[in-house]
């Protein structure tokens, strides 16, 4: 037997969602499954794994263009180094951190390191005006190399 989805419960979800998640909040330690608005409890519940791999998607194409910046855009290396450095660590930190919250994460991450290498070089490529010819349509670095606090794919002489 499967609880009813309350209409009231519904019409709160779409009028005020911070009333409906303290109410089902309250429902669940209560214990009170019966009139969980079940629905869309469900489909919060599944929007929280789309979000973070969202997230991590997000900050691996960001990480990917600013790897490139200072792999490529000579022009601006000098002056924009230090902040494309300080951007990278912040990449890798929120990397970090969802993967620390959600260690299953880091399976996902090779399944969409090439495709945010390549929206990394869609960005970068908007951004610095370079030909994309210059550019390896596929990453030349790894993953792991991406990842680690201490690589960089250009150092100062």
């Amino acid at each position: 037997m499967q609880p009813e989805v309350k209409p009231q419960s519904v019409a709160l979800y779409d009028t005020d969602y911070q009333l409906w998640l303290n109410q089902t909040v309250a429902q669940l330690k209560a214990q009170d499954f019966s009139n969980l608005d079940l629905e869309n409890l469900i489909e919060e519940i599944e929007s929280l794994g789309r979000s973070q791999k969202h997230a991590v998607s997000s900050y691996l194409m960001r990480l990917c263009e600013h790897l490139l910046k200072i792999q490529y855009w000579e022009s601006e290396r000098e002056m924009c180094l230090r902040g494309w450095k300080r951007e990278i660590i912040n990449f890798r930190l929120q990397i970090q951190e969802e993967l620390e919250a959600s260690p299953s994460l880091k399976s996902f991450l090779p399944d969409v390191f090439t495709k945010q290498y390549k929206n990394g070089r869609k960005l970068f490529l908007a951004a610095s005006e370079l030909d994309a010819h210059l550019i390896p349509q596929e990453p030349e670095f790894t993953l792991e190399q991406a990842l680690d606090e201490d690589w960089l794919p250009w150092q100062p002489e």
